[in-house]
């Protein structure tokens, strides 16, 4: 079978997922305990009245209305005929109506009012909330959370609720269950598990399949068993054109393909096949490809079955970064989405369709249409979010330099209802974000020629801005290596290097230039990484002898560390912001001792100096 034959857009393959299936949803009966979220497959009725019988709404006697008539201030009436009755008793039939027992004086056995009451005062008739066979709520309701309880009251066990049967079959020799720590060369099969989540979240019954190997006949069998028991069936991975991608050819095989190649990025390779009426999806194996068709095909054809898919709420907002394709198709890309100062401001994340963490850090997408050319930096574009609004708003922009301290930092203040959103962009990263009041705050170690940590280039760069600098940490900067090289052993050593613009990389070249070694003498220098712990990461695994990380990072993995410098790691933020709760929540986290038992804890801290801040006036 020829691959992306006739790729078509996303819009058209929409069109095509309407037009090409019957979209006739199932039908299960649930536990009413389960039923939250779901839809009504039919109208539901009462099994008996409520309450079933008269009952008394207060604590009281029940008396014969007409017994009291004559009763008044002047003219108390003692009551022989009545029947003491606390709420929700039954009022013996021979009464009809309820005297609060804050308006009866007894003494006695005898009850004495001072007015008189109208029939069925205080009394709650048989069926005033609902009577026996009267329509509870009817067909294609979402149950919401507190409906529950009131359906377990109208004698409700069990809920006919309206379904999409989704048959999840994972694909690949080289698949290891999550939980297991995958060796060199397996993957661990997560697509379906959040597939899954997703599916369900939106009222799918799903079954995940054991894992099918690379073998056609085996992958056969596993889809045509998934076809019989589901109502659409989700294929993970084998879509793209590799020597043992067979998805394509085994849904040809058992039915037809309709699409192979949808016009968006990531997921391009999606497939939209068909066998026994049914739609069988087959997904690109990296995750984020895996996501975007979940949400942009498989999501919006659950509309058409009647499930709640909800729509994303868009928020005009201003993009920091420019992104750039070629006209032709849809592009979506994760994005980091804070207010700062009134305003909303966008970061995109990494767009690698391998890069699970960028789901993570992210809070918001956008959609690059596909007739644009791309973004320039300072557009407004509407974000998609995917958190809840509100949670949007108390999100925190950092961007700058990268440390494990940071992720802690983000922990310590998520228990204050903030979410800390960090984008590694390097200390002068950082500052240019800052300049442009493009985040809420930057992490920087920017070393000067004096020998003095930040300032410089705050003044050189925000001339005019007033800056406040918190202290996070004086911090171990130094060689990692499995021999323990130093400095002057790099030449000729391979190398990982953190990008330019971060204060690694600066200060690196700074003591180069110390000790004379010219960076051309250093295989590797050239390439880069953004974080300490991908620096380590790169030795740990041989694809480096040496690299400059923090200390923490190369304890972490258990790497041996010759220290070259401390630094002053700070966070600069702008000191119209300094009232924000987001950022006062900060600085208490920086300044807390539990912060500061962390730091220990990691090594190669010194906290002396946490939390105290001071002010460059640009």
């Amino acid at each position: 079978m020829k691959r992306y034959l006739s790729v078509i857009g996303l819009d058209d393959a929409l069109s095509l997922f309407a037009r090409e299936f019957s979209k006739k949803p199932s039908v299960i009966r649930i536990p009413l305990e389960d039923a939250t979220g779901r839809i009504t497959a039919e109208p539901i009725f009462a099994k008996y009245s409520v309450p079933e019988i008269h009952v008394s709404a207060m604590d009281g006697i029940a008396v014969v209305s007409a017994e009291t008539n004559r009763a008044s201030e002047q003219q108390p009436v003692t009551l022989q005929n009545a029947a003491r009755v606390n709420t929700g008793n039954v009022v013996p039939p021979e009464y009809d109506a309820v005297i609060m027992i804050e308006d009866v004086w007894e003494h006695d056995g005898a009850y004495t009012i001072r007015k008189a009451v109208a029939p069925w005062q205080h009394v709650r008739p048989a069926g005033e909330d609902l009577a026996e066979s009267e329509m509870v709520m009817p067909s294609a309701h979402r149950i919401r959370s507190h409906e529950v309880g009131a359906l377990a009251t109208y004698g409700i066990t069990e809920v006919s609720t309206t379904t999409v049967r989704i048959g999840l079959v994972p694909t690949g020799s080289e698949l290891v269950a999550h939980g297991t720590r995958p060796k060199p060369g397996q993957v661990v099969e997560s697509n379906t598990v959040m597939a899954k989540a997703m599916l369900e979240e939106a009222g799918a019954t799903c079954t995940r399949y054991p894992f099918v190997e690379d073998v056609p006949e085996k992958i056969r069998d596993a889809i045509s068993l998934a076809v019989k028991e589901n109502d659409m069936v989700i294929v993970s991975a084998g879509s793209s054109a590799g020597t043992k991608d067979y998805t394509a050819d085994v849904i040809a095989g058992l039915g037809e393909v309709l699409v192979h190649g949808v016009a968006m990025k990531p997921g391009k390779p999606v497939i939209i096949g068909r066998i026994e009426k049914k739609p069988v999806i087959g997904l690109p194996g990296y995750p984020l490809s895996a996501l975007t068709v979940l949400r942009e095909i498989v999501l919006p054809s659950l509309k058409a079955y009647g499930l709640p898919v909800k729509e994303p709420v868009k928020i005009p907002a201003q993009i920091t970064t420019a992104i750039a394709k070629e006209i032709g198709s849809d592009e979506f890309v994760l994005c980091s989405l804070g207010n700062i100062g009134g305003r909303w401001v966008l970061s995109p994340q990494s767009k690698g369709a391998g890069v699970q963490m960028a789901g993570i850090r992210a809070n918001a997408y956008i959609r690059v249409p596909k007739i644009s050319e791309g973004f320039d930096a300072g557009s407004i574009v509407d974000a998609r979010l995917i958190v809840p609004e509100r949670e949007a708003e108390q999100a925190l922009l950092i961007t700058g330099s990268h440390d494990p301290a940071i992720d802690y930092l983000c922990d310590l203040i998520r228990l204050r209802g903030v979410s800390l959103l960090s984008t590694h962009a390097g200390s002068m990263g950082g500052i240019l974000a800052l300049k442009k009041n493009q985040c809420h705050a930057a992490p920087t170690h920017l070393l000067a020629d004096d020998g003095s940590y930040n300032t410089a280039y705050i003044k050189k760069y925000l001339g005019g801005a007033a800056v406040n600098l918190v202290c996070i940490a004086e911090r171990q900067q130094g060689i990692v290596s499995h021999d323990g090289l130093v400095l002057s052993d790099l030449p000729g050593r391979w190398f990982i290097n953190r990008q330019k613009g971060s204060g690694t990389r600066m200060l690196l070249d700074h003591e180069l230039i110390k000790t004379g070694i010219n960076p051309a003498t250093i295989p590797g220098y050239e390439r880069e990484v953004t974080t300490h712990i991908a620096v380590a990461l790169a030795v740990r695994s041989g694809e480096a002898d040496a690299g400059m990380c923090v200390y923490s990072a190369a304890k972490a993995l258990g790497l041996p560390f010759v220290p070259v410098a401390n630094e002053r790691y700070e966070l600069a933020f702008r000191n119209e912001h300094a009232d924000d709760p987001r950022l006062v929540s900060l600085i208490e986290a920086i300044r807390s001792s539990a912060f500061k038992e962390i730091l220990s804890r990691l090594g190669g801290y010194d906290t002396k100096e946490t939390g105290r801040m001071r002010q460059v006036d640009g």
